[in-house]
């Protein structure tokens, strides 16, 4: 909810449910830590036009499939549990639904980026504000060919 809040309303940090305390991000995290096989991942990254997501009645919902994998990374160092973060992202939830488990592999890298401030989006000039938007990411996914395909970041200098 801070984030949301602080220094004035942040619109593209809107989703629901808003995590309401601190208190309620720490029991998260303490949930992911326990290693526990019944929780895994789910990104439900929900991109809105920036210009939805400032209009009257803002749209909820934040963009975070530009770096979902890189942002659950971080929280699993910052935990201390990186040792379960592959089971977290591919194995449990595979198991949990019965169903056979990808024998694909991504890698991530130690190695930060900074988001870019806008993908443009559609072709009529929309644009989709990316969640942490100009600030660094401790992670990086390895798969150079594969991002240049997905998405075309606006550069810094070029973002008004």
């Amino acid at each position: 909810r801070n984030a949301l809040l602080v220094g004035g309303i942040k619109p593209h940090f809107y989703c629901l449910p808003i995590l309401k305390a601190e208190v309620h991000r720490q029991a998260l995290l303490a949930a992911v830590a326990s290693g526990s096989t019944k929780l895994f991942l789910g990104t439900d990254s929900a991109p809105h036009l920036e210009s939805d997501k400032l209009s009257a009645c803002g749209c909820a919902g934040v963009f975070t499939a530009h770096a979902a994998l890189e942002f659950y990374a971080e929280a699993f160092d910052q935990i201390g549990k990186l040792d379960l973060l592959e089971a977290f992202c591919s194995h449990n939830g595979a198991d949990f639904y019965g169903l056979p488990r990808n024998e694909g592999t991504v890698t991530l890298l130690r190695s930060p980026h900074k988001v870019v401030p806008k993908y443009k989006y559609g072709t009529e000039g929309g644009y989709l504000v990316p969640l942490r938007a100009n600030a660094d990411v401790e992670w990086t996914l390895d798969v150079p060919a594969l991002s240049s395909l997905l998405c075309v970041g606006i550069p810094s200098a070029t973002s008004a």
